[in-house]
């Protein structure tokens, strides 16, 4: 990491899985965390654990109103912001396939997995276009891959390829600024949602690498475990 006045990151999901250990690793790192969830109490319950380097905050992602609130606090807290992990993400939509999915169900894995992530991004630029050098992390998955898609999870799959061409978006409107944008993912990691598959700690580690990368570092990418995969 480039020398930075802020070592203040903002962990969306942040309560329990992949978001609660990528915390843990940035904490552990020296690093100020706001642990988000969408229940303040989960947020206090997460940020006890992880110890005085964590700040619990609530935020509903879905929510316009949750997410501008959320930001007005972590701006008025003077601690600036430098990391923006969108970690949070609903519905491994296994049971589906694409010609019979329920679309009411698809806006709303959607809603939390790619608006979510864009409503959150959007809100923070202002926060760290204030540092000289500062990175968003979209958390995403190989099941939104175009390159090895197939019929799988098409909720699930179609909103994290999405979040991926958001990824390459943001991270070219965002380089002037000396913000980073990359998407990652952890694998299949043995989550409530992933359901088995590598430990927590592994998949965390590939989000903390992006999170961490100095100024200059790779932007507009797409990595697992530091390395770029295809799109």
């Amino acid at each position: 990491m480039a020398e930075n006045d802020v070592k203040t990151a903002l962990v969306t999901g942040a309560n329990r899985g992949l978001g609660y250990e990528t915390a843990r690793q940035l904490i552990a790192k020296g690093w100020t965390v706001w642990v988000s969830a969408r229940s303040l109490d989960k947020a206090k319950a997460a940020s006890k654990a992880l110890g005085k380097a964590a700040k619990p905050i609530e935020i509903d992602v879905t929510s316009e109103e949750s997410v501008e609130v959320a930001f007005e606090d972590v701006g008025l807290s003077g601690d600036g912001l430098s990391i923006l992990v969108n970690n949070a993400g609903v519905d491994y939509d296994s049971d589906q396939r694409p010609a019979t999915a329920d679309l009411d169900r698809v806006q709303k894995i959607f809603q939390t997995n790619f608006f979510g992530a864009w409503r959150v991004a959007r809100t923070a630029f202002r926060l760290l276009g204030e540092q000289p050098h500062s990175v968003i992390v979209n958390v995403s998955s190989g099941a939104g891959s175009l390159t090895d898609m197939g019929s799988g999870t098409p909720g699930y799959a179609t909103s994290k390829a999405a979040l991926n061409a958001l990824t390459r978006q943001l991270a070219a409107d965002l380089k002037p600024q000396g913000t980073l944008v990359n998407a990652v993912c952890p694998g299949w990691v043995a989550t409530d949602m992933g359901g088995g598959g590598r430990p927590v700690a592994e998949g965390a580690a590939s989000i903390v690498w992006a999170a961490t990368l100095p100024a200059g570092g790779p932007t507009s990418g797409f990595f697992r475990d530091g390395k770029p995969i295809a799109w």
